[in-house]
């Protein structure tokens, strides 16, 4: 029925800074870029493994409540080989990344952080 997770999209306030980061910071490689002008939007579909993060702008779009409880998308988490680089190149750019943790059932390492609009990320490394 269901194979694998095509996409995932977010909408961001300020398309310019978030294209930087989820680009040149977190890596992510640019498979198309278009803007739309009858929506007055950009999109660009990054590719992060065999799946898509969609990332999009809309003028005057509505910020949507996050609590780490709250309904609803909790947060995005990408697997890592190792933390410390990613962790350290988070760092020295100015991203916030709080102190990495051990999954009590796997055994694995992971920490979290937030994107340019707030958006709870997560790097669980995978090895």
């Amino acid at each position: 029925m269901l194979d694998a997770i095509h996409h995932v999209a977010l909408i961001c306030t300020d398309y310019d800074r978030s294209r930087r980061f989820y680009v040149e910071l977190l890596g992510l490689d640019l498979i198309r870029e278009v803007y739309r002008e009858e929506r007055q939007s950009w999109k660009a579909d990054l590719r992060i493994g065999s799946a898509q993060l969609e990332l999009f702008s809309f003028p005057a779009s509505v910020p949507r409540p996050s609590y780490p409880e709250a309904t609803g998308l909790r947060h995005l988490a990408f697997a890592v080989v190792n933390l410390d680089p990613v962790v350290v190149r988070l760092e020295a750019a100015g991203v916030a990344v709080e102190p990495i943790r051990i999954d009590p059932y796997t055994d694995r390492r992971f920490t979290f952080f937030s994107d340019p609009d707030g958006l709870p990320l997560e790097f669980y490394e995978s090895q």
